[in-house]
């Protein structure tokens, strides 16, 4: 009898489905003429599938809203983006960079600070008020407290996660899976300490898996050190920065690229101080790279 479901676990060639009409897990496979038509199911997927006997077989992968390489996910709604704020220090120029993939994947980002104990009060000053002016120019959440596990905060994120699929991401060694272990004691998910000598995190999540969390689908995922822009058009870009769309429709020019153009509106929002001047320096520098890629290929 055929059903329907999401895959919210994978694990050595067997897919667990969440059947949507009885809430039951099924343990499934894929149809052996998935690898033949190279068609991987990923957690996260809508699926139609059968479950007559013992074992069930997925059938169809339902269309994808979107889908993740890193992690390998399906139908994501929103981002937490994990960010340290020391060991691994912070870098504007990766949070812009995890935020604009996340944009261009039509992904909601929430920006989510650890480890500001290990700052001065002057230096988390200056970097609450860098973060806060994400939240106020870009329009982006953001929870950026000195204790970064407090309950309030976390509630206040958990509050986020009803009726969405809610991944974890950022730099390896940010505490992705430490902030997941405030949230729900039980995942016992493992954390690392981060090697000193190289500054990275030590891979701690081996898997993708969607738990249920205040009435959403929530998932660990590995983290990464660094991300390229491969994928992202230059003419995508300007598009994926969303204090800079709200200002492009005055720009003299449609399809401006707020870089030599006359009359943009971008630049002057930026010299009245209503866009963050390290946002647009990022741009400029991965307008810069999107362009190094083309030459070379």
């Amino acid at each position: 009898m055929e059903k329907t479901g999401r895959i919210i676990k994978s694990i050595s060639g067997f897919y667990d489905v969440l059947d949507d009409e009885s809430n039951v897990l099924v343990r499934t496979r894929a149809r052996g003429n998935f690898r033949k038509r190279k068609i991987k199911p990923l957690v996260g997927d809508k699926v139609s599938f059968d479950s007559t006997g013992d074992l069930g077989y997925i059938l169809e992968i339902l269309p994808r809203e979107n889908s993740l390489v890193r992690p390998p996910i399906a139908n994501v709604d929103q981002a937490i983006v994990v960010t340290s704020a020391a060991e691994p220090n912070f870098s504007s120029n990766l949070l812009d960079k995890i935020l604009v993939n996340i944009e261009h994947n039509e992904i909601e980002p929430v920006i989510y600070l650890t480890k500001a104990d290990l700052l001065s009060d002057e230096q988390y000053a200056e970097l609450k008020t860098t973060l806060m002016g994400y939240h106020e120019h870009a329009d982006y959440q953001v929870f950026c407290d000195r204790d970064s596990y407090n309950d309030q905060q976390v509630s206040k994120l958990k509050a986020t996660f009803a009726d969405k699929v809610t991944v974890f991401t950022g730099q390896s060694g940010a505490g992705k899976s430490t902030l997941l272990n405030h949230i729900d004691h039980d995942l016992g998910l493992a954390t690392a300490e981060i090697s000193q000598t190289l500054n990275r995190g030590k891979h701690t999540t081996r898997q993708v898996s969607l738990f249920d969390i205040e009435g959403g689908l929530v998932a660990d995922t590995p983290g990464f050190s660094s991300i390229d822009l491969q994928n992202i058009p230059a003419e995508e870009l300007p598009k994926l920065f969303p204090e800079f769309l709200k200002y492009s429709d005055m720009c003299q020019f449609r399809g401006c690229r707020h870089v030599n153009e006359p009359n943009c509106a971008v630049k002057e929002k930026l010299s009245e101080g209503q866009i963050m001047q390290s946002r647009y320096d990022n741009y400029l520098y991965f307008l810069n790279e999107i362009n190094s890629y083309k030459k070379r290929y």
